[in-house]
């Protein structure tokens, strides 16, 4: 008998965390067009309440931007996931940031990735939103978030599915 539908394996889907305690926003919202209009891909973001920064995805660790401003994470169902702290904090030199993994490292949602000085980013009226963008989905994938609202660190918000 021929299958017509073809059952979703669980690697089918990914599930995501808040990489922050605060209030989780569409990526259309973001206050920056590279990641509101997706040019670097579908994600969400969240408004950070403190500055814990945690895993948004369980994989591994493949990139940490010299200026700690930026994480890249292979999801254990292979999604690339970047994960971007703060709007034009590039230019910061990794000043405000603590950094707590290393590349190469697996990674959960509970695990600390980055402490990042939220009175220094405000002291110098810089957007702290800690960004999450899939870089490689397929055309049929889809990111499936929860309702807007207040979250806290390693809290599930949505799921990617294919």
């Amino acid at each position: 008998m021929m299958r017509i539908f073809k059952k979703r394996d669980v690697s089918d889907t990914t599930t995501l965390y808040s990489p922050a305690s605060g209030k989780l926003m569409h990526i259309e919202d973001v206050n920056d067009p590279m990641f509101s209009q997706k040019m670097m891909g579908d994600g969400y973001a969240v408004y950070p309440k403190n500055g814990t920064i945690t895993s948004p995805v369980s994989g591994k660790i493949i990139s940490i931007f010299p200026t700690k401003h930026a994480i890249g994470i292979l999801s254990d169902n292979g999604d690339e996931v970047i994960l971007h702290i703060g709007i034009n904090t590039v230019d910061l030199n990794g000043k405000p940031f603590e950094i707590f993994i290393k590349e190469n490292q697996k990674v959960k949602a509970s695990t600390t990735l980055v402490e990042m000085d939220l009175a220094m980013l405000e002291q110098l009226q810089i957007d702290p939103t800690v960004i999450v963008v899939v870089t490689n989905m397929d055309d049929d994938a889809m990111i499936q978030l929860h309702e807007t609202t207040d979250v806290t660190n390693q809290e599930t918000v949505g799921l990617i599915t294919k």
